[in-house]
């Protein structure tokens, strides 16, 4: 278990060197130590070992646990590679829930004018609410957004997600400026990343789960807010579309497709 988490700290020391070490990867790399640490955990009380771990052991720990079951297959994968367990043990992921918390169209409407108008509103707010609801991008990722992300020419200014340019509603696009301008904290360096939406620490960006807190307290909840946003994306472009566009993996996107009740199979065999 040592090596296991070892190697993982290794991983991510070397994504942040390269600055690719995101908020969500970090949430998950947590999950996936705290989950094999409960199943050791598990193993001890039920007076096992690896070595002697069998399938119908693993099917009741998972049964008992679905929350922890797909963040226990990277443990063991490893244990299996290294000859510590059984071959040919698996812990089948659990089917996927599709979500069930959307906003009424006409509420959807009234926040994102809020977003973009309410002025008694902080600014961080409103420019996260506003992304979110415009683009279903999730808090992760937008509190790794920084000020390279935003490109300007004589018409328009963009936002780049996942190396792709979105145009930016005006009103958006001067509440996005203004929260570069005025939102960067006193300890930021030009040397470092700006980020658009700062933390508390130096070079460091605001906590996804702070910020969704923060949205809550306004009014501006972001879970159903950005389930509304990916089902209408899903209304007017293919899942493999959208999936390209918001760096989501493309069986996601088809489940979100399935949800919306969308057939794009005439879209997919134009393009084989």
């Amino acid at each position: 278990m040592l090596r296991e988490a070892a190697g993982i700290i290794r991983d991510a020391r070397r994504r942040s060197t390269r600055g690719c070490y995101t908020y969500a990867a970090h949430k998950g790399d947590c999950g996936n130590v705290a989950a094999a640490i409960d199943f050791l955990n598990w193993l001890d009380s039920q007076h096992l070992c690896l070595r002697r771990l069998q399938q119908p052991h693993l099917d009741t720990w998972a049964t008992d646990r679905p929350t922890l079951r797909s963040r226990s297959i990277p443990f063991l994968r490893w244990s299996t590679a290294r000859r510590l367990c059984p071959p040919g043990l698996v812990i089948d992921r659990p089917a996927s829930q599709l979500p069930g918390h959307f906003q009424a169209e006409d509420v959807a409407r009234d926040e994102l004018l809020r977003c973009l108008n309410d002025t008694a509103l902080p600014l961080d707010v409103r420019v996260a609410a506003a992304l979110v609801r415009l683009y279903a991008l999730p808090l992760t990722r937008i509190v790794e957004l920084t000020e390279d992300h935003i490109s300007r020419d004589k018409k328009h200014t963009y936002l780049a997600v996942n190396q792709h340019p979105f145009v930016l509603p005006p009103k958006l696009a001067r509440l996005i400026d203004d929260q570069l301008r005025h939102g960067t904290p006193r300890h930021s360096t030009t040397a470092g990343r700006r980020y658009l939406l700062p933390g508390q620490s130096p070079g460091r960006p605001r906590n996804p789960l702070r910020l969704a807190d923060t949205l809550r307290h306004h009014g501006l909840p972001a879970r159903a807010a950005r389930n509304t946003a990916m089902m209408d994306s899903l209304a007017d472009l293919p899942p493999m579309v959208i999936a390209d566009l918001l760096g989501i993996h493309p069986k996601t996107a088809e489940r979100w497709a399935t949800l919306v009740g969308e057939n794009w199979s005439e879209y997919v065999s134009l393009l084989t």
